[in-house]
């Protein structure tokens, strides 16, 4: 029997909650709902280090983020790593195309792929007057390269007068065909046209919406414009004074004071996944009949819950994520702990090779409860946190303060109700404490000294020595 094709979906920035099949009362997703409600889905599916950088290092490799070595986000750091999902699904008979966001370094590395078509957004780093010339984002980016060869050598990707981390939101200013989705969606849409029909292919599609700027086209504004849009969520913990300081900045990490602004970036964001969802439905109806379909994200948005936005928190806006399977023999919700490294064991598996001894995931095929918690984490100065998930609750300390909370997941799962010291709780506190002491105890940073967490005042966002 031939092997079957394999479409990966990558939206970046994407809420595990944003999905109409899951109940949320808001954002609309049709093709994908069709997608998750003829397959699998995930509802514990997470990243275990919430940001674009160590994400796709996980998602790319199989790699922890212990053994990946990214723990926070940091652009201009070289990707060596000997194995690859595009690389071992090429090692099975695929030929790999990505189209879309990868996000490496040097940011045209192909990363094991045959070929690359790439769209990074927008990446200040790369836009340094000391960049080189090859690696400066407006000569690699070939959706960036293509804009400025249709619409003018000024154009650019925040034409809009938006920011890629902003919770500003406003139309797209151009026709939509000119729009990076559609972009992408175009280019997967000719690879499809020009492959070899006697070889089986392995397409990463990978979109950057809906991270910001949130500028779907002004059709999608319209369908959220009339609707009482859920309020972001607000807990016992909350801290009020730093959205006080900080609200009237365009791109705090905590969201507006302005509630008007508020509610036009939730319109502005469910617009970008509606119009990604739109998207997907054209690629999704031209894939051949013998394709394994699989959509994630590389992180959440917190999306103003709990006075914060943008990612790199333990939260589950943050650090949830959706995962959608179709194609493969496994149907309908599933519950067991998953995370990106995941990934690239199931598309092995899929592809009906050999399990890889060196990747620390599961395969989403494999039976049985999966693994018992999971380990995350990410450097983010005064917030840089440690956090262990499991099915019913969630431990989280913060490695520079000493800060602890723990929630309930079953009976709060919007972690409204900081239960750290809650006396039913403690024994759970305890155990979960553990799990992260012993995840820990053989770091270099020093996280754990005669068992017990230590606070660290400097952490990088890479593992020393890694």
């Amino acid at each position: 029997m031939s092997k079957p094709n394999i479409v990966l979906i990558v939206a970046d920035q994407f809420r595990g909650d944003c999905l109409g099949i899951l109940g949320h009362p808001d954002v609309k997703t049709p093709y994908l709902d069709t997608l998750a409600a003829r397959g699998a889905y995930f509802t514990n599916m997470y990243t275990a280090c919430p940001s674009c950088i160590p994400a796709r290092a996980a998602l790319l490799t199989g790699l922890s983020q212990e053994k990946n070595g990214r723990v926070g986000y940091q652009d201009g750091l070289p990707w060596e790593y000997e194995h690859t999902l595009a690389g071992e699904l090429s090692k099975e008979g695929y030929y790999t195309q990505c189209v879309g966001k990868m996000h490496v370094h040097p940011p045209r590395k192909l990363m094991g792929f045959h070929n690359i078509e790439i769209h990074d957004g927008y990446l200040h780093y790369y836009r340094r007057d000391e960049t080189p010339a090859y690696e400066h984002q407006t000569f690699y980016d070939d959706y960036l390269y293509w804009l400025k060869d249709q619409k003018g050598i000024s154009r650019d990707i925040d034409d809009a007068g938006l920011q890629c981390n902003s919770w500003l939101a406003r139309p797209w200013p151009y026709e939509e065909k000119y729009h990076p989705t559609n972009w992408v969606t175009e280019r997967a849409l000719d690879f499809l046209r020009r492959r070899d029909h006697e070889k089986p292919f392995f397409l990463n599609v990978s979109y950057v919406r809906p991270h910001p700027p949130l500028d779907a086209p002004k059709c999608y504004f319209d369908m959220y414009r009339s609707m009482n849009l859920r309020k972001p969520v607000r807990g016992d913990w909350n801290d009020e004074n730093a959205l006080n300081q900080r609200g009237w900045e365009f791109d705090s990490l905590t969201g507006t004071l302005d509630e008007t602004q508020t509610n036009e970036a939730l319109i502005g964001y469910y617009a970008c996944i509606t119009h990604l969802d739109h998207q997907i439905g054209r690629l999704l109806e031209a894939l051949p009949k013998n394709t394994v379909i699989m959509f994630t994200s590389d992180h959440g948005e917190m999306l103003m819950d709990h006075m914060f936005f943008r990612k790199s928190l333990p939260y589950r806006g943050s650090a949830s994520i959706p995962m959608i399977l179709s194609g493969t023999s496994l149907r309908g919700k599933q519950d067991k702990v998953c995370e990106l490294r995941d990934v690239l064991p199931t598309l092995i598996d899929i592809a009906g090779g050999e399990k890889r001894d060196f990747t620390d995931g599961e395969s989403l095929l494999s039976p049985g409860e999966g693994r018992e918690y999971l380990h995350g984490e990410h450097t983010y100065g005064d917030l840089s946190n440690h956090w262990i998930v499991t099915k019913t609750d969630k431990y989280v300390w913060f490695s520079k303060t000493g800060r602890e909370q723990y929630f309930d997941l079953e009976k709060d799962g919007n972690e409204t109700h900081n239960a750290i010291n809650d006396a039913c709780c403690l024994e759970r506190v305890n155990k979960l404490r553990a799990f992260l002491i012993d995840s820990l105890k053989d770091r270099p940073e020093g996280f754990v000294k005669d068992g017990r967490l230590t606070p660290v005042d400097k952490v990088y966002p890479m593992i020393p020595n890694a």
